[in-house]
């Protein structure tokens, strides 16, 4: 059977007991289905050949036509922040706990794995958000996010003051211990702990979510992801403020300065067995019960 896809990068976290196994199991599979296989460098010397081929994860973007990764959401957000400037095809193996991002079961992949390798699959394109900090008109910092962006004091349980504007429109003065801006692939992930809606991969959109307001009236709000998020933090804040992007990327944020949010040029082309289907992923996940008949 010919191959769709003929070099193929293997991810994964390295020290991580039950994902090395993961890993070199998918190896020795992917060997015996005569691909090029490439191995992340930082997991090199967990694998088990003495002719390994390794690269960084950017030259693997480079080189992979599909990139593999083994672990939970939080792995697939890292390498996904890298690959989605490459245009490699992405697939998760979930070796954490909820698994949102990564469909192939580390316990039987390899029928499964088969098929995508040989074209049998469905395509996702995921946007992801920019973020830059500015202070007097220089940007001071800036960085990308597959989840969401959030603007919080870098103290626990500390209310910020910041104004919001959407392409250049003011939308709202508010007082609250920050704000998160999702993407939908982030709509089930800390936006969803917020009380944000979830919202489908397919639509265009991004949502802002305001953690713990001082005011009732505070909602969150859905607009078109083509807009340009402005947020201007108010000189009056008596903290130390940041941005962090996916729970992972921190960004310091100082009183007066202007975060922009929009979003990123390139997107993520996250792939998925035939049989998937986003909703029975979100009624697993989420444990909303089996369909009555």
């Amino acid at each position: 059977m010919d191959k769709h896809f003929k070099t193929i990068g293997l991810i994964g976290k390295a020290n991580h007991e039950e994902t090395m196994q993961t890993v070199n199991e998918l190896y020795q599979f992917l060997i015996n289905e005569e691909v090029i296989v490439i191995v992340d460098e930082q997991i090199e010397e967990y694998v088990s050949d003495s002719q390994i081929e390794s690269a960084s994860l950017v030259d693997l973007g480079k080189r992979c036509d599909l990139a593999i990764v083994v672990g939970g959401d939080g792995n697939m957000l890292g390498a996904a922040r890298v690959l989605s400037r490459f245009d490699v095809a992405v697939i998760g193996v979930n070796r954490g706990n909820l698994g949102f991002l990564t469909d192939l079961d580390p316990e039987n992949f390899k029928s499964t794995l088969k098929s995508v390798i040989a074209g049998e699959f469905k395509t996702e394109m995921r946007f992801l958000l920019d973020v830059s900090v500015h202070r007097h008109q220089t940007v001071k910092a800036s960085n990308s996010a597959v989840n969401e962006v959030v603007l919080h004091a870098d103290k626990i349980a500390h209310m910020i003051e910041f104004e919001a504007y959407i392409n250049n429109s003011f939308v709202f003065h508010q007082r609250s211990d920050g704000l998160i801006v999702s993407t939908p692939t982030g709509s089930t992930a800390y936006s969803l702990s917020g009380g944000g809606p979830i919202v489908h991969p397919d639509l265009n959109a991004i949502s802002l979510i305001p953690m713990f307001p001082h005011t009732l009236s505070s909602r969150p709000l859905v607009v078109d992801a083509d807009s340009e998020v402005r947020i201007v933090v108010s000189n009056s804040n008596d903290a130390q403020l940041q941005i962090s992007c996916d729970s992972h990327i921190m960004l310091s944020v100082m009183p007066g300065d202007e975060v922009i949010i929009k979003k990123h040029p390139l997107g993520l082309r996250l792939i998925h067995p035939v049989a998937y289907d986003y909703y029975d992923v979100l009624r697993k996940k989420l444990n909303w019960g089996r369909q009555n008949y």
